[in-house]
């Protein structure tokens, strides 16, 4: 079975061409599109809708620069174990703890722009990590890359609760 990146004629790389995806994904889905399959029997049907979800599925992973490394992680056969293996190096620790209190502090006096600041280090962080991972799925050091998939997937829960938080001072 093809992986994401044959399925769309791209080359498996970390950095991907939007474009060339976008291009790729509106030619697959206009090749299995149900709507061309309406005479179909319903075999033809049920492949050409299976093939759809599937293109979906590949865009969606490939576009996400998440997604992408830990696919790419997962295609090298590296587990990257997002359920069992929570240990971080110690400096991300302490940065999580020390922008948790932050977070904390922003949200008790309701600082809007507390939050922009935390907003805008945790996107300089989610930029060089993405950074650290395309550079280590380049040399091929997936067992590194998985363990910067589950610092940036910390980094991305952090964000959601940022966002909260500025949805709740908005409404009070």
């Amino acid at each position: 079975m093809q992986n994401h990146f044959e399925l769309f004629n791209l080359p498996l790389q970390f950095a991907v061409d939007a474009v060339a995806l976008d291009s790729a994904y509106r030619d697959v889905q206009g090749r299995v599109h149900p709507d061309k399959f309406v005479n179909a029997t319903d075999a033809e049907k049920r492949v050409a809708m299976q093939w759809a979800t599937r293109a979906n599925e590949a865009y969606q992973t490939l576009k996400n620069p998440q997604k992408r490394a830990q696919y790419m992680c997962e295609l090298a056969g590296v587990d990257l174990q997002t359920e069992s293996n929570t240990s971080m190096p110690m400096a991300f620790l302490m940065q999580q703890m020390e922008w948790r209190e932050e977070l904390g502090d922003a949200r008790a006096g309701k600082d809007s722009d507390a939050l922009e600041s935390l907003d805008k280090q945790l996107r300089n962080a989610r930029k060089e990590q993405l950074a650290q991972i395309e550079q280590q799925i380049n040399a091929a050091d997936y067992a590194a890359a998985a363990q910067g998939v589950r610092a940036l997937m910390f980094l991305e829960k952090f964000k959601e609760e940022i966002e909260h938080s500025f949805a709740s001072i908005e409404e009070n």
